[in-house]
């Protein structure tokens, strides 16, 4: 067990995101755009207060034939980087990742002040739709995975159908996930889905990859999004409610390619990362401690095995978990509440900051009102990348402890 961290406290202090969808804006646009939104939400921070950067994004050199963006964004922002820069790429949850490494700079003493920015432009417009299929399947190994078809939809579906198979989940518990997170994205003002739906929408919707429907997948997502982190000193200086960054666990159990997972119906990797986050952050019994968590539903089923792995349920209960209403905002966690990533869209470097700015609102009360959970002081962030093989948590609390 990872021990709790004692080096220098560090908070998130605000952010700002664009509006997320299939935007008319390239690459540059949207990290303009994320950087100005970021630096309005926190007007006491100036772009020359900024001493280190961080760019979260997956694939900018096949959808926008550009490398090197870490100091592309500098320059676009009118940031003068005088410690450190850095640009992160751990497929979905490269977002996370450089949230990780900004903390971890802080919190070594490195840095005082630094800007996390998640950008990803990923509609090309209808006559690129090969090229961005093809593009995501880069994500999984492919030489051995990708070129037999395996890309996200079919590779999940393995995972619903094996789950279906051994704890009984069943295609209503499915769509109660999806349901409730479209329902909650519609209540987001920067969402690319903003529309109630039933459940038995999502159901009747068009077959995937079995038993996967098309409202069970998120969506193809232009977007950015962005936070700025600070040491304790700067933080008090900037604002009363920060979100403070008190745990963070990572684990890797297998490669990157489908044959090496240890399992098509969980996930001991997010056990594992939680499991760290927790221990760092004094967490004993989560589905107690914790008042509101943003995890990576890139597919229904996802959140149902994420309930398991991360303690919020025993292991194959996460469809009961759903049925029983506890992780609706009134619920005993309110999991996903800006819509995850089935409502809200899923920009692949942007979604690990997102989330991370939708807990510090919460504990800001800067959410809009429909969706506010109950006086939140305990949040936690969740991502998987590739092929399952590697998940992050991070666990934010309004006190440092």
């Amino acid at each position: 067990m990872i021990m709790p961290v004692t080096t220098r406290n560090v908070a998130i202090v605000g952010g700002g995101t664009t509006e997320w969808g299939e935007r008319d804006a390239t690459w540059k646009d949207l990290a303009q755009e994320g950087g100005k939104a970021t630096f309005d939400g926190v007007p006491d921070v100036d772009p020359e207060d900024i001493e280190g950067l961080f760019v979260g994004t997956v694939q900018p050199e096949r959808f926008s034939y550009q490398s090197h963006v870490a100091p592309m964004v500098a320059e676009l922002l009118g940031i003068e980087v005088t410690e450190m820069t850095a640009r992160t790429e751990l497929a979905c949850a490269s977002g996370q990742a450089a949230l990780r490494y900004a903390w971890l700079a802080i919190a070594a003493g490195q840095l005082d002040t630094a800007l996390v920015l998640g950008v990803e432009k990923m509609n090309l417009g209808r006559d690129y739709v090969p090229e961005m299929q093809s593009s995501m399947a880069n994500v999984l190994d492919r030489e051995f995975d990708g070129v037999n078809g395996l890309s996200a939809p079919p590779f999940f579906a393995w995972y619903a159908q094996r789950h279906m198979h051994e704890y009984g989940t069943t295609r209503d518990q499915l769509s109660l996930v999806a349901a409730k997170n479209k329902s909650n994205a519609a209540k987001t003002d920067f969402a690319q889905f903003r529309s109630e739906i039933e459940p038995e929408e999502i159901t009747e919707s068009a077959k995937i990859a079995p038993p996967l429907h098309l409202f069970d997948c998120s969506g193809i997502t232009d977007g950015a999004a962005g936070v700025i982190l600070m040491n304790e000193e700067k933080a008090r200086e900037v604002t009363d409610t920060a979100a403070w960054i008190t745990g963070s666990g990572q684990s890797s159990m297998a490669g990157n390619s489908i044959n090496n997972l240890p399992s098509f119906s969980g996930w001991p990797q997010a056990r594992k990362a939680s499991q760290n986050a927790y221990g760092q952050a004094g967490i004993e019994d989560p589905l107690e401690e914790i008042d509101v968590a943003e995890i990576h539903d890139c597919f229904s089923i996802s959140e149902i095995i994420e309930y398991e792995e991360l303690g919020f349920a025993e292991r194959g209960e996460g469809g009961q978990f759903i049925e029983d209403g506890r992780s609706y905002i009134d619920g005993d966690i309110a999991v996903n509440p800006r819509g995850g990533l089935l409502g809200c869209g899923h920009p692949l470097g942007a979604t690990g900051v997102s989330q991370a700015l939708e807990v510090t609102r919460q504990f800001q009360g800067e959410v809009e009102r429909e969706r506010q959970v109950d006086d939140p002081t305990t949040g936690l962030i969740h991502n998987l990348s590739g092929s399952g093989s590697v998940h992050s948590v991070m666990i934010l609390d309004s006190d440092p402890r």
